[in-house]
């Protein structure tokens, strides 16, 4: 059947998971959440939506909706979710899903309950190129490490040189480099090799109280991937696994485009990626509606299963790294 989407956040990933869905031929774009209707309409016409609610409550008990895709501030996704779940909504949360591991595990909790499925939209382990990643790593017949990249400057890092606090730097927000952009990579490292024996992050902290870039050791028990992620400054260095052998090297961990295998002794390199002709997101939201219009398949549960395991342990490595690296939130506190 076609999915009657609703969106909660209205910025360009928003526009990304939108035009993906609609290309999947699976979804319509039908209701929009906003503080105002007339952001709502203005975000939310040129698509076709018809349903512009102010009210949570009223948007997620209105009846033409059938799953919400929500890309709004990090601390927000949480009541959010529940809100839409114990209306009978499908729920996609934009990554990272929820600040820590109470909130996770209350979130699932009340998705088992209702009976909804819910997701985290981490789109790159959905990406085919992402897959073949994993596959060539299993082939290696001694992996010896990896290093894992993704720096990229934000442009709200200027509001805070200037003594502002936006909501990406912000405690109060869930905000940081490792949230924000370091989830890519760990996402990378516990599908590709798994969960680690142990981690430690090193981190530049701000004057908001946040990190603004770090690095990541995770050790396993014959060798480490190192991670290095920020959002004050650029890096333009690519990811590497390194196998005794031979060594992959990816011009990234999300949106991969293109994966060399390089061979030791003839230093020769080998192109194995595959050409990428589907547009952002269009993938994670195909499988999405896979399992939402098969809630009975076998093989269609056994991914979900499989997804919701490993944002599982994305979340508690996420939580346990910025924590021991003295980055607590507001959301940590009990209520």
């Amino acid at each position: 059947m076609t999915l009657r989407l609703g969106i909660i956040g209205t910025n360009w990933i928003t526009n990304q998971f939108i035009d993906g869905a609609i290309k999947t031929g699976l979804y319509t774009m039908t209701g929009v959440y906003s503080r105002t209707v007339e952001k709502a309409k203005a975000f939310g016409e040129p698509y076709g939506a018809t349903v512009f609610e102010t009210d949570l409550a009223s948007y997620a008990n209105h009846p033409d909706l059938d799953v919400v895709y929500i890309a709004s501030p990090n601390s927000l996704h949480f009541e959010q979710a529940m809100a839409l779940m114990k209306a009978g909504k499908h729920v996609i949360v934009e990554k990272p899903m929820f600040s820590n591991p109470r909130e996770w595990e209350a979130a699932v909790k009340v998705a088992n309950e209702n009976k909804v499925f819910l997701f985290e939209a981490a789109r790159h382990i959905h990406e085919e190129n992402f897959k073949l990643v994993k596959d060539n790593i299993q082939k290696i017949s001694h992996v010896q490490g990896a290093s894992l990249m993704y720096m990229k400057y934000s442009s709200r890092y200027d509001q805070v040189l200037a003594g502002k606090e936006p909501n990406i730097f912000s405690l109060k927000f869930s905000g940081g480099a490792l949230a924000d952009l370091g989830v890519y990579p760990l996402y990378a490292a516990l599908s590709w090799f798994g969960v680690p024996k142990s981690s430690q992050y090193f981190c530049t902290k701000l004057a908001t109280g946040v990190d603004g870039k770090g690095t990541v050791i995770l050790r396993y028990d014959t060798f480490d991937v190192t991670i290095q992620t920020g959002k004050i400054a650029n890096s333009y260095l690519p990811s590497e696994i390194y196998g005794l052998d031979e060594t992959l090297l990816l011009d990234g961990v999300s949106d991969i485009a293109c994966i060399e295998r390089v061979d030791r002794k003839t230093n020769l390199k080998e192109t194995i990626s595959q050409p990428i002709t589907q547009a952002p997101m269009m993938e994670e939201a195909e499988a999405f509606a896979k399992v939402i219009n098969n809630p009975t398949d076998k093989e269609a549960l056994k991914d979900y299963a499989d997804w919701q395991e490993l944002s599982r342990q994305v979340n508690i490595l996420l939580t346990s790294l910025r924590i021991d690296a003295g980055i607590v939130y507001e959301a940590d506190q009990e209520k």
